[in-house]
């Protein structure tokens, strides 16, 4: 077991004795250790804080962290292949916080025209002013300023950045995915991918926005 002691020899009536100390270096190593592990979550404002001093804030953490983003696996939309990197400063002006940053990651996707697979760096920069909630209801008549539409307000005196950040990532993950704005997606007659070369099909009396028409019965 590591210890923390002290070492050296007495001094004598005569002289003084040199007093020496030792740290196990390994004890040294837990100490400091720990304090990672009770300390404040890193992508958390604290008010008190921020009004002092500007903020900068990083993370990374896997995409399950995020309760989100984990819907979204589960749901098939994506696979996360990257952590979610954000590097985040935060500062006071006023009466509110003004949150700077970034936040990066990436995915994997099926394309949907030609099914295949491919992997999509995301990336998305943002501000967001977070003002304290007073706890009253909003009046639908007044006029919002171009602030008040980007602001979201917060209540207690910490901000947890948390899900601000998944929302940068979802909304860079795209609806309907591809892997390049030239795929030629798959032959709707033998379902070869055509980005390979052609596939022989004859396809000139084919129109793809029509043909879903074509298995529609009109009841007279």
């Amino acid at each position: 077991m590591s210890t923390i002691g002290w070492g050296g020899t007495a001094g004598s009536a005569g002289g003084g004795g040199a007093l020496q100390f030792y740290l196990d270096k390994t004890a040294s190593i837990y100490i400091l250790g720990s304090f990672g592990k009770e300390g404040v979550h890193p992508l958390k404002i604290r008010i008190d804080e921020v009004k002092k001093k500007q903020l900068d804030l990083t993370e990374e953490q896997p995409a399950g962290h995020y309760p989100n983003l984990a819907q979204m696996e589960k749901a098939g939309e994506c696979s996360f292949v990257e952590p979610v990197r954000a590097a985040v400063s935060a500062i006071w002006e006023y009466d509110h916080v003004r949150a700077a940053g970034t936040v990066t990651s990436a995915v994997l996707l099926s394309c949907s025209r030609c099914l295949a697979e491919y992997t999509l760096p995301l990336a998305s920069n943002f501000t967001i002013f977070y003002t304290k909630s007073a706890g009253e209801e909003l009046d639908e008549e007044i006029e919002l300023s171009d602030e008040d539409l980007i602001s979201v307000s917060f209540q207690g005196e910490e901000i947890d950045l948390d899900f601000e950040i998944a929302e940068q990532v979802m909304m860079e993950v795209p609806f309907k995915p591809l892997c390049s704005e030239s795929c030629r997606g798959l032959c709707p007659e033998c379902g070869a991918d055509l980005n390979a070369g052609e596939c022989g099909c004859d396809r000139s009396g084919i129109n793809l926005q029509m043909s879903a028409l074509k298995k529609i019965r009109i009841e007279k």
